[in-house]
């Protein structure tokens, strides 16, 4: 009996240990799931409360790392500049300084120079990147595109650097002819001469006044605001007889024919002076005795008729790297032939700033020593009109604002604009 009860006096005992250890197990085991492990933390990083909020807003490119440099967060800006790839930074100058912050809590920014993605041709992508921690573990990178920014500042520079040189050339000669002319008061002859001179240069001054002042006007003008039908007949009538002196000086013929009854819609004068451009240019860039021909046609194009004036000329023709230039602001083919003529160089990029506001664009076709052909390509009047009445008409980018050349293309060949009867100057 006494062994009986000692058996079951053991078992009991043995039941309540291993009930108590059970219990200890349990509250152990759910102790441990609740502390936080390193593995949760690199796996499973919490963006304070609003910043996902914050960074959706952001026009700059955002960037939240965690601890180990993986990617917790990204915009879409971000992933579009080639900044994060495969769930990872891809800049490694960024990455240094993520871990330089993360380490010492100081802000940082630097700009870098990133190369462009999907590019072959070894352009440059300028960003501005500002680092700083965000909370303990987290840090938030911040990259603004700073390449548009970079390409106007440059462009505004050039153009400063050339107005000034253009000036200065017809200045500086009128103060030498000055002194020339005071120095031979008793020379009637050397008087006239260097008073001759004198009126050239103040001639080329006042041209290249007027054509920064129409330059400036057409970038900033909405010319549909005073549009109206326009005439193409009339147009190239206006721009024959505004060249008919220097082409009766070089015994050049010029032509004028095409579809007749032709109407543009938009600014007359900003029209006229973009034909008489591309008029003048072809004269003063021909031999003598060779001829010059306007003519104009109507295309059809998906998005309404076109009308199309091509000025073809006989000259010196365009090489092919100077194609890609010729409408930049101040840039001369020939700058010996453009001085000796008077031209300021801002002509084709008149044309082309027109031709832009109105919808449409202008192309050039050449051939050295064959001549050349550059086509005006404008909505005819009652297609512009509707599309005006409908919408907003598209106004310059950014290209056109700063006289660049992008979007400018080249024809496949000359337009033959010499069927109509001859107008001799």
């Amino acid at each position: 009996m006494d062994v009986n009860a000692a058996v079951a006096a053991a078992a009991a005992i043995a039941g309540v240990l291993t009930g108590a250890i059970a219990v200890l197990a349990f509250r152990w085991s759910e102790r441990e799931q609740k502390r936080p492990t390193r593995t949760s933390l690199h796996t499973d990083p919490v963006l304070p409360p609003g910043v996902d909020t914050v960074l959706s807003v952001l026009r700059s490119s955002a960037v939240v790392l965690d601890e180990s440099d993986a990617v917790v967060k990204a915009s879409s800006a971000a992933y579009a500049l080639g900044l994060v790839r495969g769930g990872k930074l891809a800049v490694e100058p960024m990455i240094l300084m993520a871990r330089d912050t993360r380490r010492d809590g100081e802000i940082r920014q630097v700009e870098l120079d990133l190369p462009r993605r999907g590019t072959g041709r070894g352009e440059a992508l300028a960003v501005s990147a500002r680092v700083a921690p965000l909370g303990s573990r987290l840090v938030l990178l911040l990259v603004e595109d700073l390449t548009e920014a970079r390409r106007i500042e440059a462009v505004r520079r050039d153009f400063v650097a050339n107005v000034s040189h253009e000036l200065k050339t017809p200045v500086g000669a009128l103060s030498l002819l000055s002194e020339a002319v005071m120095g031979a008061s008793e020379e009637p002859e050397a008087v006239e001469r260097f008073a001759g001179r004198m009126q050239i240069e103040a001639t080329r001054l006042t041209n290249l006044v007027q054509e920064l002042i129409d330059l400036s006007r057409v970038q900033n003008d909405d010319p549909l605001e005073d549009a109206e039908p326009v005439r193409v007949d009339e147009l190239v009538a206006e721009a024959i007889d505004r060249c008919r002196h220097q082409a009766g000086t070089k015994q050049i013929t010029m032509a004028a024919g095409g579809t007749a009854d032709l109407r543009l819609w938009g600014n007359r004068g900003q029209l006229a002076a973009a034909l008489g451009n591309l008029v003048e240019n072809a004269v003063n860039y021909s031999p003598a005795r060779t001829r010059v021909g306007i003519a104009a046609r109507r295309v059809t194009a998906p998005g309404g008729d076109l009308i199309e004036i091509a000025v073809t000329d006989q000259g010196i023709g365009i090489s092919e790297k100077d194609k890609e230039r010729v409408f930049e602001r101040f840039y001369r083919v020939d700058p010996a032939r453009s001085r000796a003529t008077g031209g300021t160089g801002l002509g084709l990029a008149i044309v082309k700033h027109v031709a832009a506001s109105h919808s449409g664009e202008v192309t050039v076709w050449s051939s050295e020593g064959q001549g050349s052909t550059f086509t005006l390509r404008l909505p005819e009047a009652g297609a512009a009109r509707d599309r005006a009445s409908g919408a907003q008409m598209p106004g310059l980018d950014e290209d056109d604002e700063t006289g660049q050349t992008d979007g400018t293309t080249t024809v496949s060949s000359p337009y033959e604009p010499f069927s109509a009867p001859e107008v001799h100057p």
